[in-house]
């Protein structure tokens, strides 16, 4: 039986290259609406999100509590839908006596490709109670058209 050093930095380093590798090599950036992963983001935090398709429209779902609503930015542009802000301190405490502080503060951002059918001039957004509300409608979806015969 050979004995093995234990090296502790070294499993760190391993699970460090692991990651570059991961992410230089072709992850997504953007999951689309049906992908389950969620990318590491530069922001210190990201609100849960909820995505339910309907016959007409698209609707995401974010839990943003402690976000002002008037905060929040909303954008679509070529089909990547993005929603944008900032959850406040609200005050900056000289003393920290917390036991445990679980609330993150800070900038977030999640952005989804949403398919060609969703409709980017028609969409709006509601925040109430913490919750943000984006309904995105769909495209009129192209009916076959019956071209008639000119019989001579």
């Amino acid at each position: 039986m050979a004995l093995i050093k234990y090296e502790p930095l070294d499993l760190l380093s391993r699970i460090q290259n692991d990651l570059n590798s991961f992410f230089h090599h072709g992850a997504s950036v953007f999951p689309s609406i049906n992908d389950d992963a969620q990318p590491l983001a530069r922001y210190e935090w990201a609100p849960r999100i909820d995505i339910k398709e309907e016959d007409s429209q698209y609707t995401i779902t974010a839990d943003i509590p402690g976000v002002d609503p008037k905060e929040i930015k909303v954008t679509m542009e070529d089909g990547l839908l993005s929603i944008k802000g900032e959850r406040k301190s609200e005050k900056e405490e000289k003393k920290k006596n917390y036991h445990r502080k679980e609330c993150v503060m800070g900038l977030f951002e999640r952005s989804f490709r949403m398919p060609d059918t969703a409709d980017s001039s028609k969409i709006t957004a509601k925040g109430k109670n913490g919750v943000l509300t984006v309904h995105i409608a769909k495209k009129a979806a192209s009916k076959p058209k019956t071209i008639a015969i000119q019989i001579e």
